[in-house]
């Protein structure tokens, strides 16, 4: 993990008040007190930065206070009553505690040491039904305590996702940051290959019973690399409390659309090592659907294509660390990652050009796809603590990862009428290469956390793609030298950060800034020859929190971050599946830079409230773009730094509960984008309002029953420069049940019950051209899924707090 849980609570000083009375009942000369100390109940040891709210019968907040760095709190002025204490903080579980008013004979009220964890003695323990999970606000991020939230023992954290300040999910299942998709999702502070090509269906199969919290970083610090234009995601895996073991197992399924999964993560302890995995796979099939595509250009030309696809794509992944305690000072730990997929799509089409004297060409197409792949990632960590200064910390790491993906089809045609294109075969061949080395050093002066690193990334991509046309003479395919070719990238990344943290009573200030060195080189076989490029980027990051009074905190920050291209979008290979349209790369793509500002608002009240505005601005930016060449009648999709834009956006989380049963939540987000850039030296404008708003309900019942109802509107959004989607409107409705407490549950539901196509319509101009391309995809399904949790840790496994995290690429 990045942090311990202990620096965890350190930092969030910044955004709880450390007295602060929210409700009196009435006047008083005898006001009594009530006080503790909070500790671990295995190390012993004292807890500070625990929040300590004292309810009445009502269970309504009379006052909250926050423990001392001794882990001490009081309540000073308490009229004699029947209260509860409410403890919790992140790493423990939540924990209450009835103080009856017969105790109140004396002025002192001394709960004495109140030991966190499953250990907890001393004092009668309650349940509490209905209170609203912890989100925490800090300076430079969002922190959702899943173990806090009951609903988290039967759902994935896909589901738990919608109730996340900034996070909402999508109609097709898919994860957004701010309404953006370019962000990065790191699991216990590191990147996971399992997570870049699978996220929805990795996040669907992991069980939210097995996770801590999660971490919405919407100002990254200068230690992260600067890529990931919305921010990052971090999801912490749960560390319960002696040796021992736990794990869990999902099993789901999903029709027509989707198809059987099973996912599970595991966990062990026994003295000084431990081991912690996760893994699964899955089947995703996508019965055949319809799609048709139609483009004028200024000529009065008419291309019309109407026709069908299939698909079936299946998965599996893994995961691994390692852990070694080779003393209190010195700690080693290892991780193993795999990925790996295999996809066969089939599609065919039937072609029609027209002009204003007729029909100028037809054709018919059989399209035969296959892509597969994996991924491996290994790594080491060594960390080395220090004697004269608890947190001083020095790490280094290393991680290797290596990715190969092949992908390719055959096309073949029929039905000719002035079309003379062979019959052809095309096939990709990527290999991925990285070795990545990096030194951390942390240390505390005083209030002030001190944090510096250098990091070395050096990365190598390979495509050798190949077209070969169908010799009908000869009855085989030969291979077209023109329109094959090999191309490398090799890309390395040298970087330095120094970051500073400061707590001073209500204040959290975190600034930094970073230096990152770019050198990459392509080489054409084709050309024999190569590109260079060369680029120095300092990024400046700064986030400044400050809490109330009232228990309410706001946040400011400002950040730099890089897009810089990937292999998807630099790869000049050419994917000629359609004759009318070509879709490559461009080598040339240089990075972009975004200019961040945000502003933010949070308050934990009966009416939960978390609200952000941000406004954002990026010159030299890579956009998709489409180029119609009238005489070929072929349009060219690659990518190029053409645009530039600009945008202002809120980001909203509304939750209430309604009674002891029923939970309302209101996430969304809107933004207005203005996007500008050129086609073919012609300006081009796309500006466009985009929302997204998704209301959640649920129920729970007695007997561990709960329903879920969501209903969302997503608004229409660009696809880049000339060109946007349509919104759409979706809904769902699911059931939980506990069978077996905190061991055994059963959901399922249905999506989309009252739509059971959705016809996504994207609409592409141009100066030359207007074009409407429509398909068809099956938007209702069905699913159903069993959770078992299983074992009985009870220590925490120890990872290092710095490690490597490349989040460096665009996704």
């Amino acid at each position: 993990m990045k942090f311990k849980y202990a620096i965890i609570r350190l930092a969030i000083i910044s955004t709880v008040l450390l007295t602060q009375k929210i409700a009196v009942f009435g006047q008083t000369s005898e006001n009594h007190h009530i006080k503790g100390i909070v500790a671990d109940s295995v190390t012993k040891n004292p807890v500070p930065i625990v929040t300590v709210k004292l309810k009445n019968a009502n269970s309504e907040v009379i006052e909250t206070r926050v423990t001392q760095g001794d882990g001490t709190f009081n309540f000073p002025a308490v009229i004699p009553a029947s209260y509860v204490i409410f403890i919790e903080t992140i790493g423990y579980g939540l924990k209450t505690i009835r103080v009856d008013s017969s105790i109140f004979s004396t002025q002192t009220i001394d709960l004495h040491t109140i030991y966190l964890g499953d250990g907890m003695v001393g004092l009668k323990e309650v349940t509490i039904i209905g209170d609203r999970p912890v989100i925490l606000r800090k300076a430079d991020r969002i922190i959702y305590d899943l173990k806090a939230d009951p609903e988290s023992k039967t759902n994935n954290i896909l589901t738990m996702m919608r109730k996340i300040p900034y996070l909402s999910v999508d109609g097709d299942d898919n994860l957004l940051m701010k309404g953006n998709s370019s962000f990065k999702v790191l699991i216990n502070g590191k990147p996971s290959g399992s997570l870049e090509g699978n996220l929805k269906a990795v996040l669907k199969s992991i069980p939210a019973s097995t996770i801590e919290r999660i971490e919405v970083i919407t100002t990254p610090p200068s230690k992260y690399d600067a890529e990931g234009l919305a921010g990052i995601i971090n999801i912490i895996t749960t560390k319960k409390i002696n040796d021992g073991f736990n794990g869990s197992v999902n099993i789901n399924e999903s029709f027509p659309l989707g198809g059987p999964g099973v996912g599970g993560a595991f966990t062990a302890k026994n003295g000084r090592f431990g081991v912690s995995a996760f893994g699964g796979g899955g089947i995703y099939h996508s019965p055949k659907t319809f799609n048709s595509n139609r483009r004028v250009d200024a000529a009065r030309t008419i291309l019309s294509q109407q026709g069908d696809q299939r698909s079936n794509n299946k998965t599996v992944y893994f995961g691994t660390e390692l852990s070694y305690m080779i003393d209190t000072l010195n700690l080693l730990t290892a991780q193993l990652n795999y990925n790996g997929s295999r996809a066969n799509d089939h599609s065919r089409q039937a072609s029609d050009l027209t002009g204003l004297n007729g029909l100028l060409q037809k054709y018919g197409t059989e399209n035969e796809r296959k892509t597969s792949g994996y991924g491996v990632d290994v790594g080491v960590n060594y960390e080395k603590g220090f004697k004269a200064t608890k947190d001083r910390l020095l790490t280094f790491s290393y991680l290797f990862s290596t990715n190969l993906n092949d992908r390719g089809g055959s096309v073949s045609f029929g039905n000719r009428f002035n079309f003379t294109t062979p019959d052809f075969l095309q096939t990709d061949h990527q290999q991925f290469k990285e070795h990545t080395f990096q030194v951390d050093f942390v240390t505390p002066v005083k209030k002030l956390i001190i944090e510096t690193g250098i990091k070395g990334i050096l990365r190598k991509n390979n495509s050798d793609f190949d077209y070969g046309s169908l010799n009908t003479a000869l009855d085989q395919y030969e291979t077209d030298p023109v329109l094959s070719r090999w191309f490398s990238n090799t890309q390395n990344v040298f970087s330095a950060y120094n970051s500073y943290r400061l707590n001073l009573n209500s204040w959290n200030i975190n600034a930094g800034i970073r230096l990152e060195e770019t050198v990459i080189r392509a080489d054409f076989s084709s050309t024999l020859s190569a590109a260079d490029q060369n680029y120095l980027n300092v990024i400046p990051s700064v986030a400044i929190g400050k809490g109330f009074k009232d228990g309410s905190n706001i946040n400011f920050g400002f950040s730099q971050r890089i897009r810089r291209p990937g292999i998807n979008r630099l790869n000049p290979y050419v994917d000629r599946s359609n004759p009318n349209y070509e879709l490559t790369g461009n080598p040339d793509l240089r990075p972009v830079l975004l200019n961040d500002i945000q502003f933010g608002y949070g308050s934990n009240k009966k009416l939960a409230v978390n609200i952000g505005l941000n406004y954002s601005f990026m010159n030299n930016l890579d956009l998709q773009v489409l180029s119609f060449n009238p005489e070929t009648q072929i349009t060219r999709i690659t990518y190029a730094n053409t645009g530039k834009s600009s945008s202002i956006g809120s980001n909203f989380n509304l939750g209430y509960p309604i009674n002891s049963i029923y939970n309302v939540s209101l996430n969304g987000n809107a933004t207005y984008l203005w996007l500008s850039g050129e086609d073919n030296g012609k300006p081009v404008n796309n500006d466009i309002l985009m929302y997204a708003v998704t209301l959640s309900n649920v129920v729970r019942f007695n007997h561990g029953w709960a329903l879920n109802a969501d209903f969302g509107l997503n608004s229409r959004n660009p696809t880049g420069l000339q060109g946007y989607t349509n919104g759409f409107f979706y809904s769902a409705f699911n059931f939980n049940k506990n069978i077996i407490k905190d061991k055994f549950s059963i959901g399922g539901g249905i999506k989309n019950p009252f739509t059971k196509f959705r016809n996504i319509i994207t609409t592409s101009f141009g100066p030359q051209f207007n074009q409407v391309y429509e398909t068809r995809n099956y938007f209702r399904s069905f699913n159903i899924s069993l959770n078992y949790n299983f074992g009985s840790l009870k220590d925490r496994i120890s990872k290092t707090k710095r490690r490597i995290d490349n989040n460096d690429l665009a996704r």
